[in-house]
């Protein structure tokens, strides 16, 4: 049934929006598997996108939100081909089978049926693209977000990510790629790059790792949508479900990890009755589904490792010995070095400061992590514990110089002075 059209309401205009973001990946989608031209398509439903935005409002809600976008985006898809034939020559033989009036019918049943978002997903992660690349891509076609928000989010200018996105759509053009889920015997892979593109969208909107707010809202918020889909179009894939809950039970504490100046607050000080308790619960109840009926991923362990936390009415009441159980289980299959911090800083709850010390010891001739202010930050906090606050003050600035982030800078900085007195 179509809305009233009279004064809309903020409400409204919300759930427009959340509408509009849902539909871009299966609107993206059905054009994709009908016409092909994923470069093309994509700027077609962006244009349908913002036709639905300026005249939903003051027109209300269409009956089939769905075949709207897709009949506005399929014209403006076969308007470019046609009107671009010099420069899309090798075309010529898909655009004498389109429609010769120039407009695509469309009626209610018409429009492809079922939701292409997953098959989109494995699109734009496909491996021949960079890690950048991947995630730009997801932000733009799956995720709905314009090149300006996304360039926002990474602290880049628009034109710069308007290339990055461009080039990827070309490399997933020449790629020749077909419009369809991966064959069986690569999905589990491939399902893993959708996994790791959004655990890393989630981790820049979690803490970013650059410029003045620690938080970037909207971003963990669209891993956390895009992770949902994924969940629904996979209900019994055990990471997908332990990704999804890994992502609300640390997303729950986002409320509590800055002040009102905007610093941050370290999760031993946070006040434990600002976390989210519905998402808290929402998270722990999938990850107990997840583990009575999935084998065991590194997700879910992290999931697992978060619902220990979030358990704790209080630091003090943190079941440190599970967790550090938790991790010698989880670097069994992972080769992370920022898990490996982690379990440092485990085994120093358990075991004492030193010997966490001593784990981080071993880290220090890792590569990846040498110009990661997280190992000085880490070995700043063990070395506090331990009681040297000349050398924590020293790790303490290390770390501040090689971070990026104003937040953690100040952070940083903070506990340093702190050890000057």
């Amino acid at each position: 049934m179509t809305t009233d059209t009279g004064n809309t309401s903020d409400t409204a205009d919300a759930t427009a929006e959340e509408l509009l973001r849902q539909l871009a990946p299966q609107v993206l989608g059905a054009l994709v598997r009908r016409y092909g031209h994923f470069d093309t398509a994509e700027d077609a439903v962006q244009e349908a996108l913002l036709a639905a935005a300026t005249q939903w409002p003051e027109q209300g809600l269409p009956a089939n939100p769905r075949a709207w976008l897709i009949r506005v985006a399929s014209r403006r898809l076969i308007d470019e081909l046609r009107t671009d034939q010099a420069r899309r020559r090798r075309e010529d033989s898909a655009l004498a089978q389109l429609p010769r009036d120039g407009l695509v019918a469309a009626p209610a049943g018409d429009e492809p049926a079922g939701d292409d978002t997953l098959t989109l997903l494995f699109m734009c992660c496909h491996p021949t693209l960079s890690a950048v690349s991947q995630l730009a891509l997801t932000l733009r076609a799956v995720g709905g977000l314009t090149t300006a928000q996304i360039a926002h989010a990474f602290l880049v200018p628009e034109p710069t990510m308007a290339q990055r996105i461009s080039r990827a759509k070309q490399r997933i053009k020449a790629s020749g790629v077909p419009f369809q889920l991966p064959p069986e015997a690569e999905r589990a892979d491939r399902l893993n790059v959708v996994l790791h593109v959004l655990y890393l969208i989630f981790n820049e909107g979690y803490t970013a790792t650059s410029g003045p707010d620690l938080h970037r809202s909207e971003l963990a918020g669209e891993a956390i949508r895009l992770t949902r889909a994924v969940h629904r179009l996979l209900p019994d894939a055990g990471e997908v479900a332990g990704l999804l809950a890994l992502m609300l039970l640390t997303d729950a504490r986002r409320p509590a990890r800055v002040g009102p100046d905007g610093a941050l607050i370290p999760l031993a000080e946070q006040d434990r009755g600002r976390w989210n308790r519905e998402q808290i619960e929402e998270g722990v109840t999938l990850l107990t589904g997840t583990l009575q009926r999935a084998p065991l991923g590194s997700y879910q362990l992290q999931a697992a490792i978060a619902a220990v936390h979030a358990e704790a009415e209080r630091p003090e009441d943190t079941d440190w010995p599970q967790i550090l159980a938790l991790y010698e289980v989880l670097m069994r299959s992972s080769d992370n070095p920022i898990v490996a911090l982690n379990q440092a800083v485990a085994v120093a709850m358990v075991h004492g400061p030193r010997d966490g010390l001593e784990r981080l010891d071993s880290l220090a001739a890792d590569d990846r992590l040498a110009e990661h202010h997280r190992l000085d930050a880490v070995r700043a906090h063990l070395l506090e514990m331990a009681g040297d606050h000349a050398a924590a003050r020293s790790a303490y600035r290390r770390a501040a110089r090689l971070t990026t982030s104003l937040p953690e800078q100040r952070y940083l900085d903070a506990r340093a002075a702190r050890l000057s007195g």
